[in-house]
């Protein structure tokens, strides 16, 4: 028999996992999967990174990794140098196209939560704005 006893620590984990999911579900036109994407988050904040930096910034093996460049630089969102003091390795680059789809995914995620916040009461939007530096330390901890 399910609990009726309110659970407050998982209400809120819940509606935070909708919001996100709800919110990486606008994309830019390239509909890039979410490791994919991150990805070119990665290099548009960092700049040029080997697979194996990539790797260390999203938890996961190399060659997971290389597969997901692989794709990316068939898709043209990234391109692929020799590095310049290791032969064994390669340079991710994004490529115009790839900083093309960040900000039209950004955009997309923005227009749509604007118009969600649009819709609510100016109360409801400041107690939104005065938990975005709670949800922030919590995400950072």
């Amino acid at each position: 028999m399910p609990s009726t006893t309110p659970d407050p620590t998982g209400d809120l984990r819940i509606a935070i996992g909708q919001a996100s999911r709800r919110i990486r579900a606008e994309r830019g036109g390239a509909g890039l999967a979410d490791p994919q994407y991150t990805v070119l988050l990665w290099l548009n904040k960092k700049g040029p990174l080997t697979p194996g930096q990539l790797a260390e910034l999203e938890r996961v093996q190399p060659p997971s990794m290389t597969r997901t460049v692989n794709c990316l630089t068939d898709l043209g969102l990234v391109s692929k140098a020799p590095h310049p003091t290791d032969g064994r390795q390669v340079v991710v680059t994004l490529t115009e196209s790839g900083t093309a789809e960040v900000e039209e995914t950004r955009r997309r995620r923005n227009t749509w939560l604007a118009g969600q916040l649009d819709a609510m009461t100016p109360h409801e939007r400041q107690v939104l704005t005065d938990a975005t530096e709670l949800l922030r330390r919590i995400a950072q901890a």
